[in-house]
């Protein structure tokens, strides 16, 4: 009997042990016991976050949240997690709280780091976004519910009949243009769609296609001509500025210029020598003795080339040798 009793006894210690064991498996509590990396986030709202809630990352589990603490001075809310030892979270890891259902589950999401980041070490802060808070959302959809029933409420029969009494009666008063233009319409679209007409033939019409396609071709050409033109402009400036060919040396050809400056000036002197009177040039211009000489000796051949005129050949000739000899 004692036998059985001691049996009994172990089975139900054994029971307990057992019971525990999944009921701290379940909660986490073996985590408690076990090593892994302290980290922490400050939120806003933490919502619906409970002690024990996972910590995830890319849908994995690695970490629980330990604590949850109020940081009056910050005006938000600490969450401490302990992390697995080989969670890959680094200093650069951003934090959220979210939804795991719509039963109001939550759990920490955690986003994977840079590469070049180092890895978060014990106490490091990690950076936060903070989740829509799902009570707002509702709150926010139950607003637009609540405005689109108002709306539909102020829509009575009677309301109804005033916005669109006017146009309705409008409609029946003026049926037959309406239905005249209804149908002018029609046909319209029915000779466009056949070809017909100005716009029909715009659009249909593939000598019109054809002629517009060449005349974008000969723009086209017109403008490559054009640019062609403008490049060979372009290459006898630059040709003309570094100096090159006719117009180019004597726009930077020094030697040139004060050749140039040298006979303009010679020139002037020139002149001022002839309006001066200087010179044979000079005197044939100014002096009025020699344009009175001048003036009689053409006189004297004019009378001579008469009297030449009324002597025969042989008396021209005879006059001729008995000048000469």
């Amino acid at each position: 009997m004692k036998n059985s009793l001691e049996t009994r006894l172990g089975l139900f210690v054994a029971l307990i042990v057992v019971a525990a064991f999944f009921i701290m498996f379940i909660l986490g509590g073996f985590e408690k016991f076990s090593g892994g990396l302290r980290v922490e986030a400050l939120f806003k709202s933490v919502q619906e976050l409970k002690l024990g809630d996972r910590v995830k990352m890319a849908g994995v589990e690695v970490g629980t949240v330990e604590k949850i603490l109020l940081a009056p001075e910050q005006n938000k809310v600490r969450v401490i997690m302990r992390l697995h030892p080989n969670a890959p979270v680094k200093t650069d890891t951003i934090a959220r709280i979210q939804f795991a259902g719509l039963m109001g589950q939550n759990f920490v999401a955690l986003q994977f780091g840079s590469e070049t980041a180092p890895l978060a070490t014990e106490g490091t802060q990690l950076n936060t976004v903070e989740q829509p808070d799902l009570g707002a959302i509702m709150q926010k959809l139950d607003n637009v519910a609540t405005g689109v029933e108002n709306l539909t409420k102020s829509f009575t029969g009677d309301k109804i009949d005033s916005l669109f009494g006017p146009l309705i009666g409008f409609i029946q008063d003026n049926r037959t243009p309406l239905t005249q233009t209804i149908s002018n319409l029609s046909s319209t679209s029915a000779q466009i769609a056949a070809g017909k007409g100005t716009i029909g033939r715009l659009i249909f019409d593939e000598t019109l296609y054809t002629t517009a396609l060449n005349t974008i071709s000969n723009l086209q050409s017109t403008g490559d001509e054009i640019k062609s033109a403008l490049g060979d402009a372009n290459q006898i400036i630059r040709d003309v500025n570094s100096g090159q060919g006719t117009i180019g040396k004597l726009i930077k050809d020094e030697a040139l210029y004060n050749e140039t400056t040298a006979s303009m000036v010679n020139l002037k002197e020139i002149l001022e020598k002839i309006n001066h009177g200087q010179g044979t040039i000079g005197k044939l211009v100014n002096e009025q003795e020699f344009y009175r000489n001048a003036k009689l000796t053409l006189q004297k051949v004019d009378k001579m080339t008469e009297g030449l005129e009324d002597q025969g050949p042989l008396s021209v000739l005879g006059i001729l040798a008995g000048n000469l000899f």
